[in-house]
């Protein structure tokens, strides 16, 4: 893991989660200090150099403690169970994360981000671990019940939830109500500041809106998303979003570029590109895109963890700044630009001679005299400004940024962390076959083939079938978990839409009979398959947060698989996951809107699209370009191309056996409930069936 190598040269004495420091915690009967996070976090990376770079700490750890480093993207199962913990007792949570435990695991203590020293009359670490110590020395009975009673009621609490009636179309309702009272009417997003992005959301609302026609649901989108590409938060010169602002008005995020955020983001400005046919949104997806492309992709072909937060400041210097890669200081565009055109770009993205980060966001004097890029002023308005024309500024944009760019690139790069994680790169390979329909782009479907073929050759065991979690130099190590599995499947099924290579849907029914054997239970899927018994509590995700629940994609890959095989037991698992959250969704459904997205498919009658023909020739390829355009998102797509393909898909569905190109030509058959409407060879036809749905 790049995270635990960063701490390789600590005076801490850590060890990696696993039986030599439970063993020596336990011989020497030491509580354990686990700190979890991640290589891009910013406040770890602050915590790494304030504390665990400090010798006099380091001994007090060393003395007192069995010391555990832990990636959370490696294991995200642990990082529930304790982060679970932490936000039951404290209220909050975040990384780093920061638990002692028993010699048996179990926790007793723990919060995040702790200061050094004490400060504004809060202890700071030193003294934590100093009382800590003391506790466990003298009062050790107490400690270990304490630690006891919050895992039985972790255990409670992994179950609390599960269990419940049927769901109907007054969930949807009710979500699109909770999702709508936190909407930021002025800024776009959801709640106060902290913003976070969460495409779960726009997921839902779109369709919601597809559902309803209820247009407000789709302001809310459009208009956040606007914003966002608007704001700080998207790197305006080299593409792709930040992972959250730290305002609300989107201008200055904590900079780590996050592979997660880019696949689902990519896929929401594709979907509203869809329904609105506006360029802007299908600009931004490219600039996405092309980015992981440029700064994320593996010489193998999958995809990248994360750029950090963090670099440093200057060429030859030792010293780091949140965002230094990004900020600009005034003089600085100058100097790139040129006096002129640094006053028309400086009067577009928001520069300021002083910098444009007010000081109540930058608390820790991060960014004096910097400005983080913005769109402030349209095109048309720089134009009037200016008294040029709309097209003249928008050229002298592209030039800018591109000098710019230039500049920047000669700048200390964020360190990457170059972990494949098959989770993630399920998400991405998601966002490229999907964005290979939408835009009409064969590299990005190039980019999902090839980065499928990569998790398919390095992340699977030939000989059992089954996926690992991660791949970095030549090794693939962690068995695979819930979300490996359910968000590999997603994307195999669009991989499987857009390519229409049959072994990506064979592969993904074996991949959905592995996550049955491993995680199923009668409430959902364990995001663990239970077989490492250092895991205190085997947990259910129910939250659809920054990414989203496995569940919840499970409940879709499921309907789907459903829907292109004709099997009804896939169908009856997808109906046991909704009932299994039932409880959950009738209080709360704003917390689990991928799933009240995947709720809609199972309520709605999907449309089964086959196209009969070649799946090259330009016949087929008009047929499906006019499905790949529209917005219809309960939907499958099939290809009957009169050979293997067909003949697998017909082993399930019964009514695909005769359907054929007419009179020579690739034809289209629109059905519901198995049931097909005359077929149809010229677009015009297919339009108005699409389009009378």
């Amino acid at each position: 893991s790049p995270y635990l190598l960063l701490h390789a040269h600590n005076p801490v004495d850590w060890y990696a989660w696993g039986e030599e420091a439970f063993e020596k915690a336990r011989r020497e009967r030491k509580p354990i200090f686990l700190s979890i996070g991640y290589y891009t976090c910013h406040w770890c990376h602050v915590m790494e150099r304030e504390s665990f770079s400090d010798p006099a700490i380091a001994e007090i750890l060393n003395r007192n403690f069995v010391s555990i480093k832990l990636d959370r993207e490696e294991r995200p199962d642990l990082d529930r169970v304790y982060m679970t913990y932490v936000q039951a007792t404290t209220g909050s949570g975040g990384w780093p994360l920061s638990v002692f435990l028993t010699t048996a695991l179990k926790p007793f203590f723990g919060g995040t981000y702790w200061p050094p020293d004490d400060a504004f009359g809060r202890p700071g670490f030193r003294t934590l671990l100093a009382r800590i110590a003391e506790a466990w020395e003298h009062n050790r009975p107490a400690v270990e019940e304490a630690a006891e009673r919050a895992t039985l009621a972790l255990g409670e609490m992994a179950g609390a939830h599960t269990g419940g009636g049927e769901l109907g179309a007054n969930i949807l309702d009710a979500a699109y109500r909770q999702i709508g009272s936190a909407y930021d009417r002025t800024h776009g997003g959801f709640g106060a500041a902290p913003k976070f992005p969460r495409p779960v959301v726009f997921n839902f609302l779109l369709r919601y809106y597809s559902r309803t026609g209820e247009r407000a649901a789709l302001e809310m989108t459009l208009h956040t998303l606007r914003k966002m590409a608007e704001g700080g938060i998207r790197d305006q010169l080299g593409g792709g979003f930040h992972r959250y602002s730290t305002d609300e008005r989107w201008h200055v995020p904590h900079f780590e570029k996050m592979l997660y955020d880019q696949a689902q983001l990519a896929v929401s400005y594709c979907e509203s590109f869809q329904i609105t046919r506006d360029a802007f949104y299908a600009e931004v997806a490219r600039e996405v895109l092309d980015f992981v492309l440029r700064d994320m992709r593996a010489p193998e072909g999958g995809f990248y963890s994360a750029l950090d937060a963090d670099s440093l400041i200057r060429a030859g210097s030792s010293e780091h700044g949140e965002g230094a890669f990004y900020v600009w200081e005034a003089g600085e565009i100058a100097a790139a630009l040129g006096a002129e055109e640094a006053e028309i770009f400086g009067f577009a993205y928001g520069v300021e001679p002083d910098g444009n980060v007010r000081s109540e966001q930058d608390f820790r004097q991060e960014f004096p005299r910097k400005n983080i890029l913005h769109i402030r002023h349209s095109a048309a308005e720089t134009a009037r400004r200016f008294g040029k024309s709309e097209d003249e500024i928008r050229e002298l944009f592209v030039a800018s940024r591109r000098k710019l760019f230039a500049t920047r690139s000669e700048r200390p790069h964020p360190p990457l962390d170059d972990k494949v994680i098959t989770a993630w790169n399920g998400l991405m390979i998601s966002a490229f076959a999907r964005a290979s329909q939408v835009l009409d782009e064969p590299r990005y479907l190039t980019a999902a083939s090839e980065a499928a073929e990569m998790i398919e050759s390095t992340l699977r065991d030939d000989a059992s079938g089954r996926i690992k979690r991660r791949f970095r130099q030549g090794e693939a190590a962690i068995d695979g978990f819930l979300s490996d599995y359910a968000f590999f499947v997603q994307g195999l099924l669009d991989l499987y839409e857009t390519s229409f290579d049959i072994h990506w849907l064979e592969l993904a029914l074996e991949l959905q009979q592995h996550q049955d054997g491993l995680f199923g239970g009668s409430s959902g899927y364990f995001e663990t398959s239970g077989a490492d018994r250092s895991v205190l509590v085997r947990m259910r995700e129910d939250y659809d947060g920054a990414e989203p629940s496995p569940n919840s994609v499970a409940a879709l890959n499921l309907l789907r698989l459903s829907q292109m095989t004709g099997r009804k037991d896939l169908r009856e698992k997808a109906d046991r996951i909704f009932s299994a959250f039932a409880s959950r969704m009738e209080v709360i459904p704003e917390a689990m809107p991928q799933m009240a997205a995947a709720l809609d498919f199972g309520l709605s009658d999907p449309m089964q699209i086959v196209i009969a023909g070649e799946p090259s020739a330009p016949d087929t390829r008009a047929l499906l370009r006019l499905v790949h355009e529209r917005f219809i998102p309960n939907k499958i797509l099939l290809l009957a191309d009169g050979g293997a393909g067909q003949s697998f898909l017909a082993r399930g569905l019964a009514f695909l056996e005769g359907m054929t190109r007419q009179n020579g030509r690739a034809t289209a058959y629109v059905c519901q409930n198995y049931a097909c409407r005359l077929p149809v060879s010229d677009p015009e036809g297919l339009s108005r069936q699409l389009d009378s749905r």
